[in-house]
C-alpha cells in the first residue's frame, strides 16, 4: 500500500490562517485545479469532525469518495479516512507547524487502490500520481496563503 507525504514550507505565513484554510475544504475548489467539488454533508463543530464528499481529477480521471475528517485546533492537526469511495483504503493527515524558516504544512496519504492481482504494477504509478497531486494541493495552499 502507497504511502506519501509532502511538505511545504510557507515563509513569512501565518499559522492561524494557513490552518484555517486547511480545515475549510470546501473552499478548495476555488484554488485547487483538480478538485471538481466538495460538499460537507454533515458537521460537528462540537466535537471537531465533518463528513465531506469529493470529486476529484487525477491525471484526467474522476475519483469519487466519501470521507470523515477530525481536526484538533490546539495541535493543528486534521486527520482523514475515507468512508467509502472508490479506493479500498484512502486515509492520512494534514499538518500545519511553526519553524524557523517559516510555517509548514505537512500532506500525509495511505492508500489502496484494492487491486491485489495488480498492484505491483499499478501501485508505482498510482503513487507517482498522488504525490503530484499531493504537491499541487500543498502548492495552492501556499498560493493562498501568500496571496497580498
Amino acid at each position: 500500500m502507497p504511502f506519501i507525504e509532502t511538505s511545504v514550507i510557507i515563509p513569512d505565513g501565518d499559522k492561524s490562517k494557513i490552518w484555517e484554510m486547511v480545515k475549510a475544504v470546501e473552499g478548495y475548489t476555488l484554488f485547487m485545479e483538480d478538485v471538481e467539488s466538495i460538499e460537507v454533508l454533515e458537521e460537528n463543530a462540537e466535537e471537531n469532525w465533518q463528513i465531506s464528499k469529493w470529486v476529484t481529477r487525477l491525471e484526467g480521471r474522476r475519483m469519487e469518495w466519501t470521507e470523515k475528517d477530525v481536526w484538533d485546533d490546539d495541535t493543528m492537526n486534521l486527520t482523514y479516512h475515507q468512508i467509502e469511495g472508490d479506493l479500498s483504503k484512502f486515509e492520512g493527515e494534514w499538518v500545519v507547524v511553526d519553524t524557523e524558516d517559516g510555517v509548514k504544512v505537512t500532506l500525509t496519504v495511505d492508500f489502496d487502490l484494492g487491486i491485489p492481482m495488480f498492484a505491483s504494477l499499478l501501485n508505482p504509478i498510482a503513487k507517482i500520481l498522488v504525490q503530484k497531486n499531493s504537491r499541487a494541493m500543498l502548492a495552492a495552499i501556499k498560493g493562498q496563503a501568500t496571496k497580498a
